[in-house]
Protein backbone atom coordinates (compact mmCIF):
# COMPACT_ATOMS: atom_id res chain seq x y z
CA UNK A 1 0.00 0.00 0.00
CA UNK A 2 1.25 3.53 -0.66
CA UNK A 3 1.92 5.90 2.59
CA UNK A 4 0.85 9.11 3.12
CA UNK A 5 2.92 12.47 4.53
CA UNK A 6 1.88 15.96 5.86
CA UNK A 7 3.33 18.85 7.58
CA UNK A 8 3.54 20.26 11.22
CA UNK A 9 2.75 23.07 11.36
CA UNK A 10 1.47 24.34 14.93
CA UNK A 11 4.29 24.30 17.36
CA UNK A 12 4.77 22.01 20.01
CA UNK A 13 2.92 24.51 23.21
CA UNK A 14 -0.31 25.25 20.81
CA UNK A 15 -0.65 21.27 19.96
CA UNK A 16 -0.21 20.62 24.10
CA UNK A 17 -2.85 23.77 24.75
CA UNK A 18 -5.38 21.79 21.89
CA UNK A 19 -4.67 18.49 24.33
CA UNK A 20 -5.01 20.10 27.09
CA UNK A 21 -8.49 21.96 25.84
CA UNK A 22 -9.95 18.14 24.23
CA UNK A 23 -9.41 16.47 27.83
CA UNK A 24 -11.20 19.24 29.28
CA UNK A 25 -13.95 18.58 27.07
CA UNK A 26 -14.63 15.41 27.81
CA UNK A 27 -14.79 15.18 31.81
CA UNK A 28 -17.96 16.52 31.60
CA UNK A 29 -20.74 14.39 32.80
CA UNK A 30 -20.78 12.16 30.28
CA UNK A 31 -24.33 11.43 29.88
CA UNK A 32 -24.21 11.36 26.55
CA UNK A 33 -27.37 10.02 24.37
CA UNK A 34 -28.20 13.24 22.34
CA UNK A 35 -31.62 13.83 21.39
CA UNK A 36 -30.97 15.07 17.81
CA UNK A 37 -33.26 17.59 16.52
CA UNK A 38 -30.81 17.94 13.54
CA UNK A 39 -32.10 20.40 10.88
CA UNK A 40 -31.56 22.42 7.60
CA UNK A 41 -30.49 26.01 8.10
CA UNK A 42 -32.59 28.80 7.33
CA UNK A 43 -29.80 31.36 6.37
CA UNK A 44 -29.05 29.26 3.34
CA UNK A 45 -31.11 25.77 3.51
CA UNK A 46 -28.26 23.91 3.37
CA UNK A 47 -26.97 21.11 5.56
CA UNK A 48 -23.67 20.34 6.16
CA UNK A 49 -21.71 16.85 7.15
CA UNK A 50 -17.86 17.09 7.79
CA UNK A 51 -16.49 13.43 7.31
CA UNK A 52 -13.06 12.14 9.21
CA UNK A 53 -11.99 8.39 8.43
CA UNK A 54 -9.23 7.03 9.98
CA UNK A 55 -7.62 9.03 12.70
CA UNK A 56 -5.85 6.37 13.82
CA UNK A 57 -5.41 7.65 17.79
CA UNK A 58 -3.47 6.51 20.38
CA UNK A 59 -1.47 7.94 23.06
CA UNK A 60 -1.64 11.64 22.02
CA UNK A 61 1.82 13.02 22.49
CA UNK A 62 3.66 10.38 22.96
CA UNK A 63 2.34 8.33 19.68
CA UNK A 64 4.47 9.81 16.75
CA UNK A 65 2.94 10.51 13.14
CA UNK A 66 3.52 7.68 10.15
CA UNK A 67 4.90 8.57 6.94
CA UNK A 68 5.58 11.94 7.03
CA UNK A 69 8.66 13.84 5.54
CA UNK A 70 11.85 13.54 7.60
CA UNK A 71 11.82 17.55 8.21
CA UNK A 72 8.14 16.79 9.81
CA UNK A 73 9.21 13.86 12.17
CA UNK A 74 10.26 16.01 14.69
CA UNK A 75 7.59 16.76 17.24
CA UNK A 76 5.16 15.22 14.78
CA UNK A 77 2.12 13.04 16.92
CA UNK A 78 -1.60 12.52 17.75
CA UNK A 79 -1.79 16.31 18.40
CA UNK A 80 -1.16 17.06 14.84
CA UNK A 81 -4.26 15.21 14.57
CA UNK A 82 -6.30 16.89 16.98
CA UNK A 83 -5.10 20.27 15.87
CA UNK A 84 -6.03 19.38 12.19
CA UNK A 85 -9.76 18.39 13.41
CA UNK A 86 -9.88 21.92 15.38
CA UNK A 87 -8.63 23.69 12.18
CA UNK A 88 -11.06 22.00 9.83
CA UNK A 89 -14.14 21.94 12.21
CA UNK A 90 -13.83 26.22 12.91
CA UNK A 91 -13.35 26.42 8.55
CA UNK A 92 -16.63 24.49 7.98
CA UNK A 93 -19.04 24.70 10.82
CA UNK A 94 -20.71 21.71 9.90
CA UNK A 95 -23.65 20.47 11.10
CA UNK A 96 -23.21 17.52 12.26
CA UNK A 97 -19.63 15.78 12.63
CA UNK A 98 -19.24 11.42 11.38
CA UNK A 99 -16.21 9.32 12.20
CA UNK A 100 -16.17 6.96 9.77
CA UNK A 101 -14.25 3.97 12.07
CA UNK A 102 -10.61 3.64 12.95
CA UNK A 103 -11.21 6.74 14.92
CA UNK A 104 -8.07 5.56 17.69
CA UNK A 105 -5.75 2.31 16.93
CA UNK A 106 -6.52 0.19 19.71
CA UNK A 107 -3.60 -2.09 19.36
CA UNK A 108 -1.03 1.32 20.01
CA UNK A 109 -3.39 2.72 22.48
CA UNK A 110 -2.76 1.75 26.31
CA UNK A 111 -6.32 3.19 27.24
CA UNK A 112 -8.94 2.95 24.63
CA UNK A 113 -11.76 4.77 26.48
CA UNK A 114 -9.08 7.71 27.03
CA UNK A 115 -8.33 7.02 23.11
CA UNK A 116 -11.32 7.21 21.91
CA UNK A 117 -12.15 10.65 24.28
CA UNK A 118 -9.18 12.36 23.08
CA UNK A 119 -9.92 11.67 19.75
CA UNK A 120 -13.09 13.35 19.65
CA UNK A 121 -13.14 15.66 21.99
CA UNK A 122 -12.51 18.43 19.03
CA UNK A 123 -16.78 17.85 18.24
CA UNK A 124 -17.74 18.24 22.01
CA UNK A 125 -15.40 20.76 22.71
CA UNK A 126 -16.89 22.85 20.15
CA UNK A 127 -19.99 21.56 20.91
CA UNK A 128 -20.86 20.10 17.68
CA UNK A 129 -23.77 17.29 16.89
CA UNK A 130 -21.69 14.19 15.97
CA UNK A 131 -21.81 10.48 14.76
CA UNK A 132 -19.44 7.69 14.77
CA UNK A 133 -19.21 4.33 13.80
CA UNK A 134 -16.30 1.33 14.21
CA UNK A 135 -13.25 0.39 11.75
CA UNK A 136 -11.43 -3.04 12.24
CA UNK A 137 -9.11 -1.01 14.93
CA UNK A 138 -11.06 0.19 17.42
CA UNK A 139 -11.77 -2.82 19.26
CA UNK A 140 -7.85 -3.77 19.34
CA UNK A 141 -7.18 -2.19 22.55
CA UNK A 142 -8.78 -2.65 26.40
CA UNK A 143 -12.11 -2.60 25.23
CA UNK A 144 -14.19 -5.01 23.26
CA UNK A 145 -16.04 -3.94 20.11
CA UNK A 146 -19.29 -3.94 22.17
CA UNK A 147 -17.36 -2.08 24.55
CA UNK A 148 -16.12 1.08 22.13
CA UNK A 149 -19.33 1.37 20.67
CA UNK A 150 -21.06 1.80 24.44
CA UNK A 151 -18.66 4.11 25.20
CA UNK A 152 -18.81 6.40 21.98
CA UNK A 153 -22.85 6.34 22.68
CA UNK A 154 -22.11 7.54 26.25
CA UNK A 155 -20.19 10.98 25.37
CA UNK A 156 -21.71 14.34 25.01
CA UNK A 157 -23.50 15.21 22.16
CA UNK A 158 -23.17 12.36 20.53
CA UNK A 159 -26.10 11.20 18.30
CA UNK A 160 -24.30 7.38 17.75
CA UNK A 161 -26.56 4.60 19.15
CA UNK A 162 -25.58 1.27 19.42
CA UNK A 163 -28.38 -0.18 17.30
CA UNK A 164 -31.97 -0.32 17.00
CA UNK A 165 -34.18 -1.78 19.44
CA UNK A 166 -35.46 -4.36 19.22
CA UNK A 167 -33.91 -6.16 16.73
CA UNK A 168 -31.66 -8.86 16.38
CA UNK A 169 -28.61 -7.62 14.09
CA UNK A 170 -25.01 -8.03 13.48
CA UNK A 171 -22.58 -6.16 14.69
CA UNK A 172 -22.75 -2.87 17.19
CA UNK A 173 -23.35 1.29 15.27
CA UNK A 174 -26.26 0.00 13.00
CA UNK A 175 -28.34 3.38 13.03
CA UNK A 176 -30.38 6.04 11.18
CA UNK A 177 -30.84 9.53 11.76
CA UNK A 178 -33.34 11.85 10.14
CA UNK A 179 -32.63 15.71 9.22
CA UNK A 180 -35.72 17.95 9.34
CA UNK A 181 -36.73 20.66 6.96
CA UNK A 182 -36.46 24.50 8.12
CA UNK A 183 -38.52 25.17 10.84
CA UNK A 184 -41.23 27.14 10.45
CA UNK A 185 -41.62 25.60 6.80
CA UNK A 186 -44.09 23.35 5.73
CA UNK A 187 -41.76 20.95 5.61
CA UNK A 188 -40.08 21.30 9.26
CA UNK A 189 -41.69 17.88 11.09
CA UNK A 190 -40.42 15.74 7.90
CA UNK A 191 -37.31 14.13 7.75
CA UNK A 192 -35.61 15.65 4.04
CA UNK A 193 -32.32 13.73 4.15
CA UNK A 194 -31.89 10.51 6.08
CA UNK A 195 -28.45 9.50 6.93
CA UNK A 196 -27.79 5.67 7.53
CA UNK A 197 -24.52 4.14 9.43
CA UNK A 198 -23.60 1.05 9.80
CA UNK A 199 -21.07 -1.30 11.28
CA UNK A 200 -19.06 -3.38 8.34
CA UNK A 201 -17.39 -5.18 10.73
CA UNK A 202 -13.31 -6.03 11.31
CA UNK A 203 -12.48 -9.23 10.14
CA UNK A 204 -14.12 -12.61 8.87
CA UNK A 205 -15.54 -14.60 11.49
CA UNK A 206 -15.82 -17.37 9.18
CA UNK A 207 -13.07 -19.76 9.18
CA UNK A 208 -12.38 -20.53 5.47
CA UNK A 209 -12.98 -16.78 4.39
CA UNK A 210 -9.95 -14.78 4.46
CA UNK A 211 -9.96 -10.83 5.43
CA UNK A 212 -12.07 -8.39 6.23
CA UNK A 213 -15.59 -7.99 7.75
CA UNK A 214 -18.70 -7.36 5.88
CA UNK A 215 -22.40 -5.98 5.91
CA UNK A 216 -24.26 -8.91 6.89
CA UNK A 217 -27.60 -9.93 5.98
CA UNK A 218 -29.26 -9.03 9.66
CA UNK A 219 -27.92 -5.50 8.61
CA UNK A 220 -29.53 -5.04 5.26
CA UNK A 221 -33.15 -5.97 5.90
CA UNK A 222 -32.54 -4.00 8.81
CA UNK A 223 -31.61 -1.31 6.61
CA UNK A 224 -34.68 -1.93 3.50
CA UNK A 225 -37.26 -2.18 6.58
CA UNK A 226 -35.45 1.54 7.67
CA UNK A 227 -35.79 2.46 4.27
CA UNK A 228 -38.99 1.53 3.14
CA UNK A 229 -40.61 2.80 6.27
CA UNK A 230 -39.08 6.20 5.69
CA UNK A 231 -39.68 6.42 1.64
CA UNK A 232 -43.35 5.52 2.79
CA UNK A 233 -43.53 8.19 5.66
CA UNK A 234 -42.42 10.71 3.59
CA UNK A 235 -44.74 10.16 0.22
CA UNK A 236 -47.91 9.21 2.00
CA UNK A 237 -47.81 11.44 5.27
CA UNK A 238 -49.32 15.11 5.19
CA UNK A 239 -47.76 17.25 3.34
CA UNK A 240 -47.09 14.30 1.22
CA UNK A 241 -43.99 14.70 -1.09
CA UNK A 242 -44.03 12.71 -4.88
CA UNK A 243 -40.58 11.43 -4.42
CA UNK A 244 -39.29 9.61 -1.42
CA UNK A 245 -36.17 11.90 0.20
CA UNK A 246 -32.51 11.16 -0.73
CA UNK A 247 -30.34 9.44 1.70
CA UNK A 248 -26.51 9.43 2.64
CA UNK A 249 -24.91 6.08 4.30
CA UNK A 250 -22.12 5.92 5.90
CA UNK A 251 -19.81 3.00 7.00
CA UNK A 252 -15.68 1.70 7.26
CA UNK A 253 -15.02 -0.34 4.80
CA UNK A 254 -15.61 -0.27 0.90
CA UNK A 255 -17.71 -2.46 -0.76
CA UNK A 256 -16.06 -4.65 -3.52
CA UNK A 257 -17.87 -2.40 -6.10
CA UNK A 258 -15.40 0.44 -5.17
CA UNK A 259 -13.40 -1.50 -7.65
CA UNK A 260 -15.07 -0.37 -10.36
CA UNK A 261 -13.73 3.05 -11.64
CA UNK A 262 -10.85 3.90 -13.38
CA UNK A 263 -8.81 7.39 -13.56
CA UNK A 264 -11.17 7.66 -16.66
CA UNK A 265 -14.66 7.59 -14.49
CA UNK A 266 -13.96 9.27 -10.78
CA UNK A 267 -12.76 12.33 -8.77
CA UNK A 268 -10.05 12.50 -6.62
CA UNK A 269 -6.87 10.12 -6.80
CA UNK A 270 -6.56 6.18 -6.29
CA UNK A 271 -3.13 5.23 -4.83
CA UNK A 272 -3.66 1.86 -2.99
CA UNK A 273 -5.59 -1.13 -3.74
CA UNK A 274 -9.42 -1.43 -2.93
CA UNK A 275 -9.05 -3.51 0.19
CA UNK A 276 -12.72 -4.65 0.17
CA UNK A 277 -14.10 -8.28 1.76
CA UNK A 278 -13.13 -11.12 -0.11
CA UNK A 279 -17.00 -11.90 -0.60
CA UNK A 280 -19.67 -9.88 -1.92
CA UNK A 281 -22.57 -9.58 0.52
CA UNK A 282 -25.09 -7.90 -1.94
CA UNK A 283 -25.10 -4.29 -0.18
CA UNK A 284 -24.77 -2.49 -2.84
CA UNK A 285 -27.16 -4.44 -4.73
CA UNK A 286 -29.65 -3.46 -1.47
CA UNK A 287 -28.91 -0.15 -1.95
CA UNK A 288 -29.75 0.24 -5.42
CA UNK A 289 -33.23 -1.55 -4.99
CA UNK A 290 -33.66 0.97 -2.07
CA UNK A 291 -33.67 3.76 -4.15
CA UNK A 292 -32.78 6.63 -2.07
CA UNK A 293 -29.30 6.68 -1.27
CA UNK A 294 -27.92 8.76 -3.67
CA UNK A 295 -23.94 8.34 -1.93
CA UNK A 296 -21.96 6.15 0.21
CA UNK A 297 -19.01 7.31 2.28
CA UNK A 298 -15.97 5.24 4.03
CA UNK A 299 -12.76 5.59 4.66
CA UNK A 300 -10.26 2.60 5.55
CA UNK A 301 -7.88 2.87 2.99
CA UNK A 302 -5.98 5.96 3.21
CA UNK A 303 -4.69 7.29 0.09
CA UNK A 304 -7.65 6.74 -2.08
CA UNK A 305 -9.56 9.95 -1.87
CA UNK A 306 -12.10 9.55 -5.25
CA UNK A 307 -15.71 9.75 -5.63
CA UNK A 308 -17.28 7.36 -8.71
CA UNK A 309 -20.90 7.07 -9.63
CA UNK A 310 -21.94 3.36 -10.15
CA UNK A 311 -25.46 1.90 -10.86
CA UNK A 312 -26.79 6.12 -9.50
CA UNK A 313 -25.39 5.77 -6.29
CA UNK A 314 -22.05 7.53 -5.76
CA UNK A 315 -18.93 5.63 -4.01
CA UNK A 316 -16.75 8.38 -1.98
CA UNK A 317 -13.51 7.85 -0.30
CA UNK A 318 -12.43 10.79 2.36
CA UNK A 319 -9.09 10.29 2.11
CA UNK A 320 -6.89 9.42 5.87
CA UNK A 321 -7.13 12.06 8.46
CA UNK A 322 -4.77 11.01 11.30
CA UNK A 323 -1.31 11.53 11.46
CA UNK A 324 -0.59 8.09 13.39
CA UNK A 325 -2.10 6.41 10.22
CA UNK A 326 0.10 5.20 7.57
CA UNK A 327 0.01 7.37 4.47
CA UNK A 328 2.32 9.03 1.92
CA UNK A 329 4.95 11.09 2.65
CA UNK A 330 4.11 14.96 0.97
CA UNK A 331 0.29 14.02 0.91
CA UNK A 332 -1.61 16.14 2.88
CA UNK A 333 -4.11 14.92 5.02
CA UNK A 334 -7.54 15.56 4.62
CA UNK A 335 -11.38 15.67 5.66
CA UNK A 336 -14.52 15.04 3.37
CA UNK A 337 -17.63 17.91 3.51
CA UNK A 338 -21.03 17.14 1.64
CA UNK A 339 -23.50 19.99 1.56
CA UNK A 340 -26.88 19.60 1.29
CA UNK A 341 -28.86 21.99 -0.56
CA UNK A 342 -32.55 22.78 0.05
CA UNK A 343 -35.05 23.96 -3.09
CA UNK A 344 -36.17 27.31 -2.30
CA UNK A 345 -39.97 28.60 -4.15
CA UNK A 346 -40.58 32.19 -5.89
CA UNK A 347 -41.98 33.06 -2.15
CA UNK A 348 -38.98 31.90 -0.59
CA UNK A 349 -40.32 28.72 1.01
CA UNK A 350 -37.69 26.16 1.30
CA UNK A 351 -38.32 22.85 0.19
CA UNK A 352 -37.22 19.41 -0.22
CA UNK A 353 -33.81 18.34 -1.40
CA UNK A 354 -32.39 20.13 -4.35
CA UNK A 355 -28.93 19.09 -4.57
CA UNK A 356 -25.48 17.39 -3.14
CA UNK A 357 -22.14 18.62 -3.02
CA UNK A 358 -18.97 17.56 -1.86
CA UNK A 359 -15.69 19.00 -2.06
CA UNK A 360 -12.58 17.91 0.67
CA UNK A 361 -10.11 20.21 2.61
CA UNK A 362 -6.22 19.23 3.01
CA UNK A 363 -4.37 19.97 6.03
CA UNK A 364 -1.68 22.02 4.30
CA UNK A 365 -0.80 25.90 5.46
CA UNK A 366 -4.43 27.27 3.34
CA UNK A 367 -6.23 24.52 4.43
CA UNK A 368 -6.91 24.13 0.74
CA UNK A 369 -9.97 23.12 -1.19
CA UNK A 370 -9.85 20.21 -3.47
CA UNK A 371 -12.39 18.16 -5.82
CA UNK A 372 -15.30 19.95 -5.55
CA UNK A 373 -18.10 18.28 -7.19
CA UNK A 374 -21.95 17.81 -7.21
CA UNK A 375 -22.88 14.04 -6.23
CA UNK A 376 -26.55 14.27 -6.89
CA UNK A 377 -28.95 16.75 -8.18
CA UNK A 378 -32.69 16.26 -8.44
CA UNK A 379 -33.77 15.60 -12.16
CA UNK A 380 -30.56 14.77 -13.39
CA UNK A 381 -27.66 11.49 -12.95
CA UNK A 382 -24.82 13.28 -14.18
CA UNK A 383 -22.16 14.16 -11.68
CA UNK A 384 -20.91 17.49 -12.45
CA UNK A 385 -18.02 19.41 -11.69
CA UNK A 386 -18.73 22.60 -9.80
CA UNK A 387 -16.72 26.42 -10.06
CA UNK A 388 -14.10 26.36 -6.91
CA UNK A 389 -14.58 27.62 -4.01
CA UNK A 390 -12.53 30.72 -2.98
CA UNK A 391 -9.28 28.80 -1.85
CA UNK A 392 -9.34 26.33 -4.92
CA UNK A 393 -6.83 25.17 -6.62
CA UNK A 394 -5.61 22.51 -8.58
CA UNK A 395 -4.29 19.72 -6.75
CA UNK A 396 -0.80 19.24 -7.96
CA UNK A 397 0.25 16.38 -5.08
CA UNK A 398 2.56 13.56 -5.39
CA UNK A 399 0.56 10.40 -6.83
Amino acid sequence: MARLGIRCFLPPLILLLHLFLAAAAVNGDGSGGGGGGLRFRREGGTFKVLQVADMHYADGRSTPCEDVLPAQQRGCSDLNTTAFLYRVLRAENPDLVVFTGDNIFGADSTDTAGSMDAAIAPAIAMKLPWAAILGNHDQEGTLSREGVMRHLVGLKNTLSRLNPEGVEIDGYGNYNLEVGGVEGTLLANKSVLNLYFLDSGDYSTVWWIPGYGWIKASQQAWFRQTSANLQKKYTSEQPAQKEPAPSLAYFHIPLPEFSSFTASNFTGVKQEGISSPSINSGFFTTMVEAGDVKAAFIGHDHVNDFCGKLTGIQLCYAGGFGYHAYGKAGWSRRARVVSVQLEKTESGEWQGVKSIKTWKRLDDQNLTTIDSEVLWNRGSNEPQLIRELPNDREAKEES
